[in-house]
């Protein structure tokens, strides 16, 4: 007895589905209307390698929103009659504009064969793909067909059986990623709707929660229908919706739409050579040169210079007014409250301490507003694909430099992004050199020592900085990925949206909203970490000096591991407690040199200390290298264990960073001294 299996056809009118539809079916074809509506339904019946093959004529349509009669009768079809395997009929020489539906169909999870049909037309204008490529980065089988020659015909057969079988080598499940914004709305609204799993959601969550972002009416009135969601699923739906429009003052559904588009341009640019007389894009036009192989990567460096020299320069004022600021809270309470031990906790360690970090804020808040720019015009995501570029050929998955874009806000999220990697590989390696790209957390400390010991040059010392930090966890996955993870590479496409016009509100939401991170943590860790360093350094009670103090005790201790980096014991100290939070470094700093041990310590600036302890531009800019590599913060130690599942890989992260930042802070004194320049 033959087995069954239906096939539905689908694809833009004008794309030769008909005819591919009457080469497979022949004349046994039955023609009507579809319930309840008058569009025409197509269905014919063949038999082939043993297998019964009903195969069903969908309607001809460029999307599966359900903006026309069409769509609805299409995707109804897919959703409702569960079709064993959809083919995608697609014009092979318009493939951005047909690729959308093809896309839609990849997020409905159905099971998908891609047929690139009039190929000898694209081929004739001159183009060039690479279709097997193409189908391992879309999880789908892909065929070229030349329907008016009845060419592809049976391997478009053949395909479309092993994917029903489940035999099919190349198919496997992808994310279109919408962007950190979009996926966060969406993971939201699918946490309202996963509450519901008990009663058996027909549907994908994924999938409903894109369709209710884009304000989906048949997918909400089914949703009501069957008694999915409810009150809050509204409430959510609408929150996200309000949320996405005013970050980007358009409809979600636009934004989405670009964000399709932009995965289908990533994914064309990957395997499609254009002819040479190809009209491009205004997208297109300026990605020739911001893309451009020569010429890309330079300036990409040089846009990433630029924004820290914004960062310091223009930072330098409203930092020099804070700083005034804490300088005259600091003496006008100390001058109000009569000496004891209230007086210095609140002075030296509340003061002395968040006051000393606080004064970054505006230089946080600046680098946030340029990254929320890459971000806004679409220019990060080029970015990503330059350097999707370079890790390629240092065998490390282009799609983990999209975390370490991340790690430049905070490096905990940057870790927990690394879900979006299809293989365990991937995500623990992309785990392990997370960490090395500079988070905001450092930059305080950048800037504190930079501008200390390094004046004019201070923007471009930290963009070295920065720089570092990228080069070695490209080198360090080099060295991890052919050692302890070894294996092949998945195939993934780099998503490039169309360039857009930011609004400043949109951006000056982004900017708040990592920005208040950074305050909120001034208010708990750091506040509760300079107050245990205030205690350190003042108990036990009748300590003479601070070398005398809890912390004088722990400095000389482990003083001994980082004199060879020509560290003080103070140096050593703060570094050991930016194991907690890195912005503690500078507190610790602050709280250090408040309750100097010399007379008038107290009333010197936090650079004027440093500048007079001894610590030298060489030593300076080894302790920032160090800052950079050594063990992450407590936060992202608590990331990598919850992401891996492993104590044995965050304990193996703790180990060869700072085995790692020793080496070099070690390497830069020392080489340094060698050659005169300490």
């Amino acid at each position: 007895m033959s087995k069954k299996i239906t096939i539905a056809l689908a694809g833009n009118p004008n794309s030769g589905k008909t005819t591919i539809f009457n080469n497979i079916t022949g004349a046994r074809q039955k023609v009507g209307n579809w319930p309840g509506v008058t569009v025409e339904k197509k269905e014919g019946a063949v038999r082939h390698n043993g297998y019964k093959l009903t195969v069903v004529d969908l309607p001809g349509t460029y999307s599966l929103s359900p903006y026309s009669i069409e769509e609805l009768v299409a995707r109804n079809f897919i959703v409702d009659q569960s079709p064993d395997v959809v083919i995608d009929v697609i014009d092979a020489a318009n493939l951005e504009r047909n690729l959308y539906l093809a896309t839609q169909l990849i997020e409905m999870g159905v099971p998908l064969v891609l047929a690139l049909n009039m190929s000898d037309v694209a081929r004739s204008r001159g183009y060039r793909m690479d279709g097997a490529r193409l189908g391992r980065m879309l999880g789908v089988p892909l065929v070229f067909t030349v329907g008016t020659r009845n060419e592809g015909t049976n391997d478009l057969l053949r395909q479309a059986i092993e994917v029903a079988e489940e035999r099919s080598p190349t198919r496997r499940h992808i994310h279109i990623g919408y962007g950190r914004e979009i996926e966060e709305e969406i993971h939201a609204i699918q946490q309202v709707l996963r509450k519901q799993a008990d009663s058996g959601i027909p549907y994908s969550t994924r999938w409903l929660s894109v369709k209710l972002l884009e304000g989906d009416e048949e997918i909400d009135r089914r949703l009501r229908l069957e008694e999915i969601g409810g009150p809050e699923l509204e409430a959510q739906t609408e929150k996200s919706r309000t949320h996405i429009s005013s970050l980007f003052d358009e409809a979600p559904e636009v934004i989405i739409s670009d964000q399709r588009y932009g995965f289908i341009s990533g994914a064309l640019r990957e395997v499609l050579q254009y002819p040479p007389a190809d009209r491009r894009y205004l997208s297109d036009q300026v990605d020739t040169v911001l893309t451009n192989r020569f010429l890309g990567l330079p300036l990409f460096i040089f846009l990433v210079w630029a924004m820290f020299q914004l960062t310091f320069n223009v930072g330098a004022l409203p930092m020099g007014w804070i700083e005034h600021g804490v300088g005259w809270l600091g003496e006008a309470l100390a001058s109000r409250m009569g000496e004891g031990i209230l007086r210095d906790l609140l002075v030296d360690g509340v003061i002395g301490g968040v006051g000393g970090v606080i004064v970054f804020l505006p230089n946080i808040f600046i680098l946030f507003f340029c990254i929320a720019l890459f971000e806004d015009t679409g220019y990060m995501a080029r970015a990503a694909f330059l350097m999707d570029k370079v890790m390629h050929t240092l065998r490390l998955h282009g799609k983990s430099f999209i975390p370490m874009i991340m790690g430049f806000g905070c490096n905990a999220p940057a870790i927990m992004a690394t879900r979006t990697l299809e293989s365990e590989r991937d995500r623990l390696l992309t785990m392990l050199i997370n960490p090395l790209v500079s988070c905001s957390a450092r930059l305080p400390v950048y800037i504190l020592i930079a501008g200390t010991f390094f004046a004019e040059r201070a923007g471009t010392v930290i963009f070295s900085i920065y720089l570092i930090g990228i080069v070695l966890a490209i080198l360090v996955g080099q060295v991890l990925a052919r050692t302890l993870f070894r294996g092949e590479v998945a195939p993934f496409v780099m998503e490039l949206p169309p360039y857009r016009m930011p609004t400043l509100k949109g951006t000056l939401i982004h900017m708040w909203e990592r920005g208040s991170i950074f305050i909120k943590k001034m208010g708990t860790v750091i506040l509760a970490g300079s107050v245990i360093i205030w205690f350190l350094s003042s108990f036990p009670a009748g300590s003479r000096s601070v070398d005398e103090t809890y912390l004088g005790r722990t400095g000389r201790a482990i003083a001994p591991v980082f004199e060879p980096l020509g560290l003080s014991w103070r140096d050593s100290v703060a570094i050991l407690t930016g194991f907690v939070a890195k912005e503690i470094v500078v507190s610790t700093y602050g709280v250090l040199y408040q309750v100097g041990d010399e007379e008038g310590a107290e009333n010197e600036s936090l650079r004027e200390a440093l500048r007079a302890s001894g610590m030298t531009p060489l030593v300076a800019f080894a302790i920032m290298v160090f800052v950079l590599t050594y063990t992450p913060c407590l936060a992202t130690l608590a990331a990598i264990r919850r992401e891996s599942g492993s104590w044995r890989w965050t304990a193996f992260s703790i180990g060869y960073q700072t085995v790692l930042a020793w080496t070099l802070a070690f390497s830069i004194v020392q080489g340094g001294r060698l050659i005169g320049l300490g």
